[in-house]
């Protein structure tokens, strides 16, 4: 039975049903020791090899969503910080929308999907009750039709019309904030992550911060504490006690999205991760900087094969 061919697409409609890389490979593994285990009750005439993984795949996710709180960014949870404001503590882990390889997501055809593993992309559908966010996942993203969506979920395809007009209608109620999909080929995008890359191992704060947008937001999970604007942002990489001098940022494939590792020497002067950074580009300027402080732990899920 040709399950591994399904890996990665599973891994990314799996992340984006959940919110978190971890949980998504956990999910795929369930779903294909499940397949495994029941492969002598799959019945071609019934549906595809597909149609009855990510079945499967799905049921996977429900269940790990039934008692889970909902995954987000730290914009989703509550007003940005005031200059002076503490990082408060860390929130529990279960809390974050967080990030994944695209290697592990996106299949080698799939670059037009990358705006579909952005992180406020994937946040926004937390919001959707599991059944909804599965639809629009199914239809809008991977483009199946309601007909095979209907199949996969024994439900009637009307049902899932429903499910989709009321999915899309929460979305475009809380969009997701804006950003572009990382374009290599893009000179104009690359132009602008090399002078952001530049000042940032500078130190030029004034350099960095000329390249956001006016309304640029920052965080750094697993800390509620955001900023949103220039200034504030600003005063923030200007404070000595956070300074990132001697930081190196190395690019990274995370989330569809312009993504480094960023490095601090250690006592031996050998530079290791401290952090993951995630950048939203939008209008030709920085929009958004996600920083997660969990790197170490992080570097497992990106090194893994």
């Amino acid at each position: 039975m040709r399950l591994d061919e399904f890996r990665i697409e599973l891994t990314g409609y799996c992340y984006r049903m959940l919110g978190s890389g971890f949980e998504a490979e956990d999910a795929v593994q369930e779903t294909l020791l499940r397949a495994w285990r029941s492969a002598d009750r799959y019945d071609e005439r019934i549906g595809s090899l597909r149609t009855w993984v990510y079945r499967i795949a799905t049921n996977v996710c429900v269940d790990m969503l039934r008692s889970a709180q909902r995954r987000a960014l730290a914009m989703d949870l509550g007003p940005h910080a005031r200059l002076g404001d503490a990082l408060g503590p860390p929130l529990p882990d279960a809390r974050w929308v967080h990030p994944i390889p695209d290697a592990r997501a996106l299949p080698e055809d799939s670059a037009v999907r990358r705006e579909t593993i952005r992180l406020a992309f994937v946040a926004a559908l937390q919001r959707l009750p599991a059944r909804q966010r599965a639809v629009l996942i199914l239809r809008d993203v991977l483009c199946w039709s309601a007909e095979e969506v209907a199949t996969l979920l024994g439900s009637s395809t009307a049902a899932v019309t429903s499910a989709l007009q009321r999915a899309r209608a929460t979305l475009r109620a809380h969009p997701p904030a804006p950003g572009d999909p990382w374009r290599p080929s893009d000179p104009a995008q690359r132009d602008l992550l090399d002078r952001y890359c530049a000042a940032f191992e500078r130190h030029d704060v004034d350099a960095l911060v000329a390249l956001l947008r006016e309304d640029a937001t920052m965080s750094m999970p697993p800390f509620a504490w955001w900023l949103r604007g220039r200034a504030d942002i600003r005063a923030a990489l200007a404070d000595p006690e956070a300074s990132c001098a001697g930081a190196r940022l190395v690019p990274v494939r995370a989330n569809g999205s312009p993504a480094f590792w960023q490095t601090r020497p250690g006592p031996d002067g050998v530079h290791e991760p401290f952090a993951l950074v995630v950048l939203d580009v939008a209008d030709d300027a920085i929009a958004g900087i996600v920083t997660f402080l969990d790197a170490p732990r992080l570097v497992t899920l990106f090194a893994a094969r």
